[in-house]
């Protein structure tokens, strides 16, 4: 497999929809006819099969244009096509979700009914940037076969102590709902009022729009800051009947946060996944017997985060802990942290994804090349872990050492099914129909028919069968695309022909339909 130029930014000219060639490019890294042959592993030969089902994601962080946008001032176009590129990027790579922050700062990418156009749109907060850019996010997401999960974050209003705010940005009308620390401002996780207005800031882009996933990250109480303390003292005496410490009583309050949010979700959008990515440490087993063999931070104390309760309570669908380490770290070992956690959502219903430093691959944190690529060895051979999600994109663009082209060819070789969770409720649809398969001067031309599906695998088998253990080699796999009609066609771009091609369908949850019968080429 030859490196692919990432720095380019070349737009695909395939569209994953209802009708779309899928070569190479359009499916990630896939490989069709003799290519396939070569590169996957062999029954027997010591190599695991692929899996045909792993969630594959990469973080598009906004706060600071540390992704998207690039910069401030971008016209409306510009930013568009900056994000296609992303995308792009995302099938390249053999991914199959986005996680986009969308409210970094107590602001919005879309048109909010309570709060102001991003900053980092425009560069400056309420500016209109012309358009939806979650509306065209989500469109273009879904277009590409790939899953958009809204990332916000809960509490941090500013960068900086004294920002600028828009005259009616809530935490000027209320300057008793902030408080300042480390150089940023937060809004006051202690206070009820508050806890309810962010949580209907958030809803109001889950209500609104077609989001996949919501996804809050690691800030919630802000970090440590050497000589500075939490200034809500007045709050907890306020907010508090004493019952508890000052640290439980702000782990309540995050816990708070997690619960309702997850409830209100599921009561409105019961198919949107929720999912949180936490410091990696909860805690260590010098704190706590059920802790982990380490000796770093843990998030339980250092932002009052009680990751393992909001697993065990099922406050969350799904889990994504940041592991950015590496195997053998002295304080925090990656594989120790791995199959911690992948025994403690056992039998939980919880998802649970991988958070991978892919930065620190590239900047020379990680002495060795295939360290990422080693990681997904590791997790893969757990069957509790669901996959992976990638920090951040643009370290997956500007990689110049061969670690991400390391991971790809060994792990994203082919398309990948997103994982159902045992949380989320839903029924798969009924079993679509292969009208038609035939031979065309691109390769293989697939009909198909599906009723009540969002989304339709294709497979193309070595025979008629399609068992289970057929639909779980991930070899099989041809693409995963929206299912936006009753009916469509997909061109398998450079098959030889031979085989047999069967279609599944899935709903909202990724509850896949039995498999259509399987049919094989008419010339």
């Amino acid at each position: 497999m030859h490196p692919v130029d990432r720095r380019s930014f070349l737009r695909l000219s395939t569209t994953a929809g209802t009708s779309a060639a899928l070569g190479a490019a359009a499916v990630g890294a896939a490989l069709t006819g003799a290519d396939a042959a070569a590169e996957s592993p062999r029954p027997g030969a010591g190599a695991a099969v692929p899996p045909a089902r792993e969630f594959r994601a990469m973080w598009l962080s906004s706060v600071e244009n540390i992704d998207w946008p690039s910069r401030t001032g971008l016209s409306a176009e510009e930013q568009q096509e900056e994000y296609l590129g992303w995308l792009d990027l995302a099938q390249e790579l053999g991914l199959n979700a986005v996680i986009a922050q969308v409210r970094p700062t107590a602001d919005a990418f879309w048109p909010s009914r309570l709060e102001p156009w991003s900053m980092y749109l425009t560069g400056a907060q309420g500016g209109d940037p012309g358009y939806d850019p979650l509306a065209f996010q989500i469109e273009e997401a879904h277009a590409r076969g790939l899953e958009h999960h809204a990332w916000f974050n809960p509490y941090r209003v500013a960068m900086t102590e004294e920002p600028e705010l828009v005259e009616d940005h809530p935490a000027r009308l209320h300057p008793e709902w902030v408080w300042p620390f480390g150089g940023k401002l937060y809004y006051d996780p202690g206070l009820p009022e508050v806890r309810a207005f962010v949580q209907d800031a958030m809803m109001d882009a889950i209500s609104r729009y077609d989001v996949d996933g919501a996804h809050f990250d690691d800030y919630f109480y802000p970090y440590p800051v050497e000589g500075e303390t939490y200034p809500d003292e007045a709050t907890y005496a306020d907010h508090s009947d004493g019952s508890m410490s000052i640290e439980d009583w702000r782990r309540e309050n995050i816990d708070l946060l997690v619960r309702e949010m997850h409830e209100r979700i599921r009561a409105e959008k019961p198919w949107v996944r929720f999912g949180i990515s936490p410091f990696g440490i909860w805690r260590n087993a010098s704190s706590d017997p059920e802790g982990s063999d380490t000796s770093g931070s843990e998030s339980y104390d250092i932002i009052s985060a009680d990751s393992l309760r909001w697993v065990r309570e099922g406050w969350v669908d799904y889990i994504n802990p940041q592991i950015y380490w590496e195997v053998g770290h002295e304080a925090a070992d990656y594989e120790t942290l791995v199959l911690w956690w992948a025994e403690k959502v056992e039998g939980t219903g919880v998802g649970l994804f991988i958070g991978e430093a892919a930065y620190k691959a590239i900047d020379g944190t990680f002495e060795e090349v295939t360290e990422l690529g080693d990681h997904l060895e590791l997790t893969r051979s757990l069957p509790q872990v669901d996959g992976n999600v990638l920090f951040s994109a643009a370290s997956l663009r500007d990689d110049a050492v061969g670690a991400v082209d390391d991971l790809v060819r060994r792990h994203y070789a082919h398309p990948a099914v997103v994982p159902a969770l045992g949380s989320v409720p839903g029924e798969a649809p009924e079993a679509p129909s292969v009208v038609s398969v035939r031979t065309v001067d691109e390769g293989v031309q697939v009909r198909w028919r599906s009723r009540g599906a969002t989304s339709v695998a294709l497979w193309h088998l070595p025979t008629a069968e399609t068992g289970e253990d057929q639909l779980a080699d991930g070899r099989h796999l041809v693409a995963v695309v929206r299912a936006d009609r009753a009916s469509g066609l997909l061109v398998h771009e450079g098959a030889d022909g031979g085989g047999h091609y069967a279609v599944t369908a899935y709903d909202r949850t990724w509850r896949q339909s039995a498999p259509s019968t399987a049919r094989a080429v008419r010339g």
